[in-house]
């Protein structure tokens, strides 16, 4: 008898529906068919033992499974129920009627429980998609899947429930009220910038970029704050939209990351990946395709602690995909994209032992150290990054006081007036939400300067040898700041702000000390 059950091939964010067919004839053997990888041929023990455990029994018999399409690799455990449920359906143990109608995934246990696997979310985006009525899965993926509407979602704890209610017996669909669960759970993070003493100047360049969307790095000595103030960024950034909230939790479910029970990710990721992370780790890939530390900062803010210290190879392979906010993976049997529009934030020291500049400790290091140390970032990863903010130590005076810093939510309030600026102008073009994004043809349209701005640029083009990357980073960085002042024309003392961000541009700035 043959028997048809549904499930689906996560491949990066595209999913690809699979049809399970189930054949039993006389004989011994057990086949399965379709370029399955080991996970899924090793699965007629755990199905064999499952179906014994909760007192069925695995018919002996010759059983082909055919995975289809058959060009297509699958991969991993999650064909385990829709494996087991068409082999209890061409045994006659499961009514076949309902087949069709559902979609199902989910790991066996050998006793027969069911356990939570990964892509869950974009697999329930794909259900509807292709007009199944429900969807089946494990119980602790139940409110993930929830999250799609128009789709009945059955979260199982087993193999027997799956049994029973296809035959017949009734289940309630788990319901989510998506838009009122997700706007009751935003809430803003615990760091907050009013436990920052000092460094004002450090928190207006963190302002500039939360508002614009622009990367930054920070150099500075060690215990300067550079690591305490890139936490609380995340603090200041406008909340995530519902759109932005489903794109960033479809990531984190195809790389395995969502805790059990989760339904939507409420806050803007914070990365802060180890200086020892290999390419794979950080842009994604692997045997596998999973996504990557910058696609996991998907929305977010991917922050690289010690930038120096990081491999130059893994530092590279970031340039293209902080140009093009997409991440492309090409192997020689598959090509995935993952989205990756994050803000960069990184923080250095201006030498090898940290206190070149410093007013209150000696630096050891020799010139040749120095330059060596500083040319570990390459001039066209620098380009990229559009705020370079330079830190000095905290005076006493500063860190004894009792009085807090401006607190975050104060600081939130002017980013989400800037940006409310910049979707408004931005609002019928696709694709670009800040001014971090704007194309070569919108900053002529939108960040051009007067006269007498343009003449400013001039000079500081050919006094810092700025590259023509340089003078596009500061002119989104200028329009930035006016968004910030409400300021339709860009002014002088935008342009001269912008500039000012611009520091390790400049060729005496290893000479000079910070």
């Amino acid at each position: 008898m043959l028997v048809k059950t549904y499930s689906a091939e996560v491949m990066g964010l595209t999913v690809v529906t699979v049809t399970v067919e189930t054949n039993i004839s006389k004989g011994v053997l057990f086949h399965v068919s379709g370029l399955a990888d080991t996970a899924v041929k090793e699965n007629y023990d755990r199905i064999k033992a499952a179906i014994t455990n909760i007192g069925g029994k695995m018919p002996v018999a010759d059983i082909t499974v055919n995975l289809s399409p058959a060009d297509i690799k699958k991969e991993g455990s999650g064909y385990d129920l829709a494996m087991a449920i068409g082999v209890l359906g061409a045994n006659g143990n499961v009514k076949s009627d309902l087949l069709e109608q559902y979609m199902m995934v989910g790991e066996l246990g050998l006793d027969g429980q069911l356990r939570s696997v990964r892509g869950v979310l974009p697999l329930a985006i794909k259900a509807r998609a292709d007009k199944f009525k429900g969807l089946i899965v494990p119980k602790e993926n139940g409110r993930e899947a929830a999250v799609v509407n128009n789709l009945d979602v059955y979260a199982m704890d087993s193999l027997t429930d799956v049994i029973r209610f296809l035959n017949g017996e009734h289940y309630e669909p788990i319901i989510i009220d998506t838009r009122k669960e997700f706007y009751e759970n935003q809430s803003h993070v615990d760091l907050d910038y009013a436990d920052v003493r000092g460094q004002e100047n450090v928190k207006r360049a963190l302002e500039v970029a939360a508002a614009g969307g622009h990367n930054l790095i920070m150099v500075g000595p060690p215990g300067s704050g550079k690591s305490m103030m890139a936490k609380r960024l995340p603090s200041i950034l406008p909340p995530l939209t519902l759109s932005e909230s489903l794109e960033t939790t479809q990531v984190h479910s195809v790389a395995g990351k969502l805790s059990n029970g989760t339904s939507l990710i409420y806050q803007r990721p914070f990365r802060s990946p180890h200086h020892s992370i290999s390419q794979v780790a950080l842009v994604g890939g692997g045997t596998s395709p999973r996504p990557g530390e910058i696609s996991l900062a998907h929305n977010g803010v991917l922050f690289l602690d010690e930038l120096p210290e990081f491999s130059r190879s893994v530092l590279e392979v970031m340039r293209q995909p902080l140009e093009d906010r997409m991440i492309t993976i090409s192997r020689a049997k598959y090509t995935i994209e993952f989205p990756c529009s994050f803000m960069f934030v990184a923080s250095m020291n201006p030498c090898p032992c940290g206190y070149y500049g410093d007013p209150t400790h000696h630096c050891v290091c020799t010139p040749g150290q120095i330059q060596r140390y500083l040319n570990k970032i390459s001039g066209p990863l620098l380009d990229r990054i559009d705020i370079h903010c330079e830190i000095t130590p905290v005076p006493f005076k500063d860190i004894s006081q009792t009085k807090q810093g401006e607190p975050s939510a104060n600081i939130r309030q002017r980013v989400i007036k800037a940006r409310e600026i910049q979707e408004a102008r931005y609002k019928n073009v696709k694709g670009i939400h800040c001014n971090a994004q704007m194309t070569e043809r919108m900053i002529h349209q939108y960040a051009e300067p007067d006269e007498a701005g343009m003449n400013m640029l001039r000079i500081a083009m050919e006094r810092m040898h700025l590259s023509a990357r340089a003078y596009s980073r500061i002119l989104k960085v200028a329009r930035t700041i006016a968004d910030l002042d409400g300021s339709e024309p860009i002014t002088t003392t935008h342009l001269a702000e912008a500039i000012s961000y611009r520091n390790l541009d400049r060729g005496d700035w290893a000479e000079r000390g910070i």
